[in-house]
């Protein structure tokens, strides 16, 4: 029960990564996704720097995977998610999200050799179904029908940063001490930013940021989704599997909706309960016969 509690406060907070996110569209996505790192890595650094300095051995002997989890998991995903928003809409993206179990799962059976049940993957078909009904307002047969544009493309390099990252936590984040891989990771990312960041300003101009509205998204960004929702998702990760911790993410769509319904006054249809309920199902059946198939091995 323990990591599944631990899924459920992720979801929480990337939904609110989303709705934050889509408030402060009007600044640029680099902008942005720097603004957040920065606060982050503040952050992070009294309780990081000091464990990363005693293992900075360790480190180095294995930064090669602690470079793959940075540019997967802490520098592109929410650059590509921020930069897609600004080309397509919040529907388009929470669709394109719902592949990232799909994906998952995918890969972990390639990279990890891992093997699921039938019924897992009905479970995570069944969620990635729910999360479709959610976003679409119950018009399945419109998806084809959606506008799509590069902002879409850009979401593709969000999947599959993430799904990569799932398999890379599972598979090397037990090498390092969490806060300390966190804070390198962080601060990794705000340096490659940087200069990028440099350009967008030298061609669009530097943003102006408002106060108090832009500096408490950014406060939100850099806590909660950066700092909170990665650690636990990494202890979740190396509790479960990168594919029963992912199908979780097709909770987003359905905490987001509520989040809306909640602070944007945003109306829920009976077709969206529904579509919750199926990604409730969902989640359900591929976590319960995970837990199943690891009593049965044990």
């Amino acid at each position: 029960m323990y990591p599944y509690i631990l899924m459920v406060l992720v979801v929480m907070f990337y939904a609110g990564n989303i709705l934050v996110g889509k408030a402060l569209n009007d600044l640029p996505p680099l902008t942005l996704a720097f603004s957040r790192l920065v606060v982050a890595l503040i952050v992070l650094f009294p309780i990081g720097f000091l464990s990363a300095w005693k293992e900075r051995s360790a480190f180095w002997e294995h930064r090669r995977p602690l470079l793959l989890m940075t540019v997967t998991g802490v520098t592109f995903f929410n650059t590509f998610i921020y930069g897609a928003l600004h080309f397509t809409t919040a529907t388009n993206v929470s669709v394109l999200e719902s592949v990232i179990p799909v994906v998952t799962i995918i890969l972990s059976a390639v990279m990890l050799k891992e093997k699921l049940r039938g019924i897992q993957w009905a479970g995570a078909l069944l969620s990635f179904l729910g999360a479709v009904l959610v976003v679409l307002k119950g018009k399945v047969f419109q998806l084809a029908s959606v506008s799509w544009n590069i902002g879409d493309v850009i979401m593709i390099g969000a999947i599959v940063s993430w799904a990569l990252y799932s398999i890379y936590v599972k598979r090397y984040m037990h090498l390092f001490p969490s806060f300390a891989a966190l804070f390198l990771m962080t601060g990794i990312s705000v340096m490659v930013l940087l200069p990028v960041v440099f350009v967008e300003w030298l061609i669009g101009g530097i943003p102006t940021i408002a106060f108090p509205s832009h500096i408490a998204g950014f406060l939100y960004l850099g806590i909660f989704p950066s700092v909170v929702a990665l650690v636990l998702y990494n202890r979740a990760v190396d509790l479960l599997s990168p594919s029963q911790a992912s199908v979780f993410l097709n909770l987003l769509p359905v905490v987001t909706m509520a989040g809306a319904y909640i602070w944007l006054n945003e109306t829920i249809t009976v077709i969206q309960l529904v579509g919750a309920l199926v990604v409730v199902a969902g989640v359900f059946l591929t976590t319960q016969s995970g837990r199943r198939q690891e009593k049965a091995k044990s």
